[in-house]
């Protein structure tokens, strides 16, 4: 008898069908859809639906339209909503979400009119959808509009709807946050949202003891309720209130510490600023930013340099925003040798410069003198916009290449870029430092009649600037009396300055009577006109006008001027003894002048005493 064994036989893995896994894989990747911001996947996701003809799926649109919107695709995002026959409401708040999303403000008021022409019927998400995109004054009536809507339709059991309305009108102005309070009063329901967006109106109002007052009252608060507070202090600088309040925080986040840091910073107190920073539990981009910008603008760049050196140690690559915060620090306080070790860092990381960083570095380079590293930043720029284009021609104009800066406006227009007010800032400029009155005259003109641009008072003043430099100060004149709003104190000095330059005693004392009527106390516009009077002779009015500057009690302060030597600036007044090295600069400045005399130099003295002119 013959035995067989047999083996047990495995039986085969259970396989669901193909089509089945493609389906269910579909899904899962639907049901996350109005989150993805890949441009790529929302694109292959959005063939595939094609594909399927699911396209008008009520539950598949708004959810392909918000994913469109986060991409950046609103032209896609409109058309899958127009190819849908019958909209709902759920599609409708979808699309309006989206337009205020991507800023296309008037675009989501004129879905909203269609969803009123085609007969659908809002709902308590429509209008505070809405309400997002009315953000500042020129919005409040609007605001005003969709309240009463909200009031008609009944939706304020919501309680999303008020909060809703008292966040909108709180950006609206004093008389915004006024009805933001009413409104917040009369609520007989308030959660912590309601709280915190009255708070926060408060403090946009500058209410800060109101502010402070609500908050005090609050029945719980958040981190939310604790920065809001904290930031207004900040802001008003009011650092000892913000640092009572700081040690109050029972749990203080990232936001918290950076706010200290950046309000002690705008302070000026960098110490405190340094010691907060320093015991920071955990630190991102943001604080680092804070720090390293707030030595740049105290024109501390060594110290800036060295952070900046140990934020790339501790492994944290700088992005759009540190970059431009940065860069903007550097512009302001002429820190060039900073601005170099910030795009050399560019370069190391191969960080992908978009334009705004790209505008950072050109305007850095050109504030900071530095005109061939600017232009080789502007020339090789991929995408240029127009504050490209602004702050390159700014440059070349403030640093005396007037023709460069006009040839560069006419290369601007070339490549199809239309002038702002901005641009003719720099254009005016360019014609003042150059001195092309004529065609400086010919394109503040132009403005209006060719660019739809009207003249503000900034271009007034470089017109001003303009002329009372040639010395056609009657025409300069006349054009401030024809001015569409009322001069200011910087026309009417810019225009006394220019007749100081050209000895004009009448006019000055004309010009001088309007600019005490504005700006009475300012002693420099006494100082100006003495030696207006000085430079002619006439010492009795010499003496009449410094009486009459004592009278006012106003002293004129010193003049001072910063240089930057060894990755440092260092600032100098008239008689300065402060810097540590006062007496061997003194003792140089004394050698300089008896060098300089051997060669025919005499050293000018104004009127003013102490202010001697090397």
């Amino acid at each position: 008898m013959q035995v067989h064994s047999t083996k047990p036989q495995m039986s085969a893995p259970i396989r669901a069908p193909t089509w089945f896994s493609k389906r269910r894989l579909l899904e899962e990747k639907l049901q996350n859809l109005h989150k993805c911001k890949n441009l790529n996947q929302t694109k292959q996701l959005f063939a595939q639906i094609i594909k399927l003809d699911l396209q008008r799926d009520p539950y598949i649109a708004p959810k392909l339209i918000s994913s469109l919107a986060l991409c950046r695709q609103m032209g896609l995002a409109i058309k899958v909503f127009n190819d849908i026959q019958d909209p709902d409401v759920h599609l409708y708040n979808t699309l309006i979400k989206a337009c205020v999303q991507n800023s296309l403000n008037a675009q989501a008021f004129r879905v909203f009119l269609d969803m009123q022409e085609r007969g659908v019927f809002t709902d308590n998400f429509t209008y505070p959808f809405l309400l997002k995109a009315c953000n500042g004054k020129n919005w409040f009536h609007l605001v005003q509009m969709i309240h009463a809507l909200i009031y008609k339709c009944g939706y304020f059991g919501d309680i999303f709807v008020p909060n809703s309305l008292i966040d909108s009108y709180s950006k609206c102005g004093v008389v915004g946050v006024s009805l933001a309070k009413k409104l917040f009063m009369s609520m007989g329901e308030r959660d912590i949202v309601s709280w915190n967006s009255m708070i926060s109106g408060l403090v946009k109002g500058g209410e800060l003891s109101d502010a402070r007052r609500l908050f005090d009252e609050m029945p719980e608060r958040d981190a939310v309720s604790w920065n809001t507070i904290l930031d207004g202090y900040a802001k008003a600088g009011e650092m000892n209130l913000a640092f009572e309040l700081f040690e109050k925080i029972p749990h203080r986040n990232i936001v918290s510490w950076s706010t200290m840091v950046w309000g002690y910073s705008k302070d000026g107190d960098m110490e405190m600023a340094k010691l907060l920073f320093d015991r920071m539990p955990a630190k991102t981009l943001v604080p680092w930013t804070i720090i390293i910008s707030g030595y740049a603008e105290k024109g501390m760049a060594k110290e800036a340099a060295r952070l900046y050196d140990q934020m790339e140690e501790a492994g944290l690559k700088p992005d759009d925003g540190t970059l431009i915060s940065i860069l903007a620090a550097c512009a302001d306080s002429g820190l060039l040798g900073l601005g170099m070790k910030v795009h050399a860092s560019i370069n190391k990381y191969r960080f992908k410069c978009n334009t705004n960083v790209c505008n950072a570095l050109v305007d850095m380079y050109a504030k900071c003198g530095s005109l061939d590293n600017a232009m080789s930043v502007f020339n090789g720029m991929t995408k240029k916009d127009l504050v490209s284009w602004n702050a390159m021609l700014y440059g070349l104009a403030m640093h005396g290449q007037g023709e460069k800066a006009l040839g560069l406006f006419s290369r601007m227009k070339d490549e199809g870029f239309g002038p702002d007010k901005y641009t003719f800032v720099g254009v005016l400029c360019a014609c003042t430092h150059a001195g092309f009155i004529d065609k400086g005259v010919q394109y503040f003109y132009s403005m209006e009649r060719d660019y739809g641009i009207l003249p503000q008072v900034e271009h007034y003043g470089c017109m001003i600037d303009l002329l009372g430099r040639s010395g056609r100060l009657k025409e300069a004149l006349r054009l401030v009396q024809s001015m569409p709003v009322e001069p200011n104190a910087i026309i009417w000095g810019t225009l006394l300055g220019a007749c100081r330059k050209h000895n004009a005693v009448e006019l000055a004392d004309e010009v001088l009577d309007c600019l005490i009527r504005l700006k009475g106390s300012d002693p420099g516009n006494y100082t100006m006109l003495s030696n207006i009077f000085a430079a002619t002779g006439d010492w009795n009015k010499v003496a009449n006008v410094r009486l009459q500057m004592k009278k006012t009690g106003a002293q004129k302060p010193s003049g001072a001027s910063s240089v930057e030597v060894d990755d440092e600036v260092h600032e100098f007044s008239v008689c300065d003894q402060l810097h540590p090295k006062s007496e061997q600069i003194y003792q140089m400045i004394n050698t300089l002048g008896k060098d300089l005399k051997p060669v025919g130099h005499a050293a000018k003295v104004s009127a003013e005493i102490g202010e001697g002119v090397i």
